[in-house]
């Protein structure tokens, strides 16, 4: 039996400060996050506390060292649930985005092209009065001050509501 058999070799030196700064990577992500979108993620207290802690501290080296203590207590934190939970959150932010410019995109194709865009968008989301939506559409095209911006808000009712 060789010495390879008999224990498993540990990371490198290299590999272990790699890990090391990833995890503070993802504390400064933390620290990062709105109120909001920090309380949807799974945290132990103390580290919740030292991420608080961080937000508050405006000193260059005093917020250097606050991000090692918080990649400190991340190396005794499981941070598979805590990137899972970023990662739905950034997933939903992007999937939000991309419905907004869907809804920019059809005000924009509707005051452009009306008649034909009002026939694709009724096909698409049936439930739209076609009445309100043409008048919509003429007041924005009539550069109504807001105009647009009521277009904007019934597209996105609809669109919600589908």
């Amino acid at each position: 039996m060789s010495s390879h058999d008999e224990a498993p070799e540990s990371p490198s030196k290299s590999e272990r400060k790699r890990r090391m700064l990833a995890l503070q990577k993802l504390g400064e992500t933390l620290v990062n996050l709105s109120p909001d979108l920090l309380a949807k993620i799974p945290l132990n207290d103390t580290l919740k506390t030292a991420i608080l802690e961080a937000r508050v501290i405006t000193k260059h080296e005093a917020k250097r060292r606050q991000l090692q203590y918080i990649g400190r207590l991340m190396r005794d934190t499981d941070p598979v649930p805590i990137e899972a939970a970023i990662d739905a959150l950034e997933s939903k932010s992007k999937l939000s985005k991309a419905k907004f410019h869907q809804m920019e995109r059809w005000r924009d194709t509707l005051i452009a092209e009306e008649d034909d865009a009002l026939q694709r968008f009724i096909e698409q989301y049936p439930h739209a009065n076609r009445q309100e939506l043409r008048q919509l559409v003429r007041n924005a095209k009539k550069v109504s001050k807001g105009a647009d911006t009521e277009l904007f808000r019934y597209i996105r009712k609809i669109i919600e509501t589908s």
